[in-house]
C-alpha cells in the first residue's frame, strides 16, 4: 500500500512542475500550424497540377 501511496506523492509531485500553456501560446501555435500546413498543401498542389500537365502533354 506504501507503493500505492508513493507514487501518487510521486505524480502530485511531478504535475505540480509542469507549465501549462496560457491560451495566447496555444492559439500562436495553432495559427503557425494552420499557416504552415496550408502553404505547403498549395505548393503540392501547384506541384502536382504542372506534373499533371506536363504528363498529360508528353502522354497526348
Amino acid at each position: 500500500m506504501s507503493k500505492v501511496s508513493s507514487y501518487f506523492n510521486n505524480v502530485k509531485s511531478e504535475l505540480s512542475k509542469v507549465i501549462f500553456p496560457i491560451k495566447e501560446q496555444i492559439r500562436t501555435a495553432y495559427l503557425s500550424v494552420f499557416i504552415v500546413v496550408t502553404v505547403i498543401t498549395i505548393f503540392l498542389a501547384i506541384i502536382d497540377g504542372i506534373m499533371s500537365i506536363s504528363l498529360s502533354s508528353i502522354i497526348n
